[in-house]
């Protein structure tokens, strides 16, 4: 499998699902959303966008099945297996909003072993890729988390979970702590961007509990890719289909060591 290759090819696919979401951005209306829940919302932005890539990636590669956002490749996902894990739209309360940090997330995943990963954040036109042993890369410039080794020296970003919220105040704690110990913890909204932004040394730690794999998959690949480090809140490799997820450069084990001593 050329991964190389295959990254480029996948880029055209995710530039496709962007283009149309931001067509659909011009004239969006907020009596087309439906509600999972009463903050985890869809649109049918966020549908038409996966079956596009759904229909593109299942041609250009069609031994892989799919474990997406909003289920509707029709197929029954394992994780063990060979998988093109998307989030058409990362984002989606954003995008509802008007607000321009939102993106398409696409990773090639073999198990909990990602290949590939590209993310395109379309308000700024960023395309970030990377693949095993390629590096990542942002619009053609080869990326490398920060240097930064020290927490009181990182900015750092974060989510906040809608829906378990019987962890909410051991959450809310850490990131008081964070704020006093920190230049300061960011909320954008996406964590496939937040990711990104980790593997282009715009941040130098992410965190979140109850994310699932097409929120991070891609993100993850750029992080180690950039030369960071991924794991779940304690310490291990299970992140990507664990739900919790610590990512960084040098003051990411600072980070984590935060979190596990009070989550």
């Amino acid at each position: 499998m050329n991964l190389e290759l295959l990254t480029k090819k996948t880029i055209d696919i995710v530039k496709l699902a962007s283009a149309f979401i931001q067509k659909e951005a011009a004239e969006f209306s907020k009596e087309k959303i439906e509600y999972k829940d009463i903050n985890n919302m869809v649109s049918y932005v966020d549908k038409e966008a996966e079956k596009l890539l759904i229909k593109e990636l299942k041609a250009l590669l069609p031994e892989a099945s799919f474990i997406t956002e909003e289920g509707m490749s029709g197929m029954e996902p394992d994780p063990t297996a060979l998988n093109w894990i998307i989030d058409p739209l990362d984002g989606t309360t954003n995008f509802i909003h008007g607000l321009p940090i939102y993106c398409v997330s696409v990773a090639l995943a073999r198990g909990k072993e990602v290949l590939l990963g590209v993310i395109h954040e379309p308000s700024r036109d960023e395309l970030f890729s990377a693949w095993q042993g390629g590096g990542a890369w942002c619009n053609g410039k080869k990326l490398q988390v920060s240097s930064v080794s020290r927490l009181d020296e990182s900015l750092i970003a974060t989510g906040f979970p809608y829906y378990t919220f019987e962890k909410q105040k051991r959450y809310m704690y850490i990131l008081e702590l964070l704020m006093q110990k920190t230049h300061g913890v960011r909320r954008l909204g996406a964590a496939a961007v937040d990711l990104a932004y980790v593997a282009a040394g715009r941040f130098e730690g992410f965190y979140e509990y109850n994310l699932k794999s097409w929120d991070m998959a891609a993100g993850v690949l750029l992080i180690q890719e950039a030369g960071g480090t991924v794991t779940d809140f304690n310490g291990g490799d299970s992140y990507l289909f664990g739900g919790n997820i610590v990512a960084g450069c040098g003051s990411q084990q600072e980070l984590m060591e935060t979190i596990r001593a009070h989550f």
